[in-house]
């Protein structure tokens, strides 16, 4: 679906009036913490709202769905948790390490489902993934698992890749614990790896100033801070002629070279299921966590030729999305 069908799907719901809105209020609420923009999760979010409604839940004749953006800051996420209990939703929706955590400080009643986060254990969101106990359940994204993978495809389009670059929030705990899976993975390919942390946008421009001449290649690890900024990274990794692979595939349509990582416009159809199974009574300790079973290689050919690479055929036979 597109960005434009997806404002038309949903960006009614902001619009309407106080008093139509007072009128709903008696029909249960889906409260949706997005934890980038409108922009950069509308097809995600437009997945999840449709699958509601082949679910039976229509917004606005049986259902509430409250859309907020936190535009990855997270200051934000706590604020927008905290107004949904105000608002005494059935259940909160969102994706990503720290909106849940987030959700979680704000609430241990309140239903929370998830649309893909980092090793759900690991980082205390769920006891185990079988038996999550407490109001949080969903799915993992896996991204830790497939840092190998990503990082032998992005060798493909770069046979001469000697020297990487990891970039990611310190910040977020997920993404600690990935780029730490990808500096053992790049050792194991025989990369020279170095990392560079961000904890908030100011910090881009002089984390690629830093890696300037030092590297072959650029691998982006996404969370809100990073795919809210992403067209200045991207903007900055092409001025520096820096082939960059990302975990998903609206960085490559915004200009980046490439992705692999899990769809994660399945994830949220996935949620959707949830989402369905909270509201007619379902408990999520009793859901268990499931894992993607979709995953993407994403290219970008007309970034490639800027470039000058030189993409070989059984790469683009085995993408499941060639940009040209």
């Amino acid at each position: 679906m597109k960005r434009r069908d997806f404002i038309t799907l949903l960006g009614g719901a902001a619009a309407w009036p106080v008093a139509a809105r007072a009128q709903q209020a008696k029909l249960p609420t889906i409260g949706f913490l997005g934890s980038a923009t409108a922009s950069f999760e509308g097809q995600r979010v437009a997945a999840f709202v449709q699958h509601l409604r082949e679910l039976g839940w229509i917004e606005g004749r049986n259902v509430v769905i409250e859309l907020r953006w936190a535009e990855g800051r997270n200051e934000r996420y706590s604020e927008i948790a905290a107004e949904f209990v105000r608002l005494k939703v059935e259940v909160i929706a969102t994706q990503g390490t720290a909106p849940i955590l987030a959700a979680m400080h704000a609430t241990s009643v309140i239903p929370i489902v998830f649309a893909g986060a980092g090793d759900p254990v690991a980082n205390g969101l769920v006891a185990s993934l079988a038996r999550p106990g407490g109001n949080v359940t969903g799915l993992s994204n896996q991204q830790a698992d497939v840092t190998g993978k990503r990082l032998q495809l992005l060798r493909e389009v770069v046979p001469d890749l000697r020297r990487l670059a990891i970039l990611g929030n310190a910040g977020n705990p997920a993404i600690v614990f990935e780029m730490a899976e990808a500096q053992a993975a790049a050792r194991m390919l025989g990369l020279d790896v170095a990392t560079f942390e961000l904890r908030r946008a100011e910090d881009i421009a002089s984390v690629f100033q830093a890696l300037k001449g030092r590297v072959d290649a650029l691998s982006v690890h996404g969370d809100p801070l990073t795919t809210t900024n992403r067209v200045r990274i991207i903007t900055l990794a092409t001025a520096a002629r820096l082939p960059t692979i990302f975990t998903s595939r609206d960085n490559v349509e915004s200009g980046g070279l490439m992705s692999y990582g899990p769809s994660f416009i399945d994830l949220y159809r996935r949620a959707a299921d949830y989402v369905d199974k909270v509201l007619r009574g379902a408990k999520p300790a009793d859901l268990p966590v499931e894992q993607p079973t979709k995953f993407d290689l994403v290219i970008n050919l007309t970034t490639a030729k800027a470039l000058g690479l030189s993409v070989p055929p059984t790469f683009l036979a085995i993408a499941d999305e060639v940009i040209e």
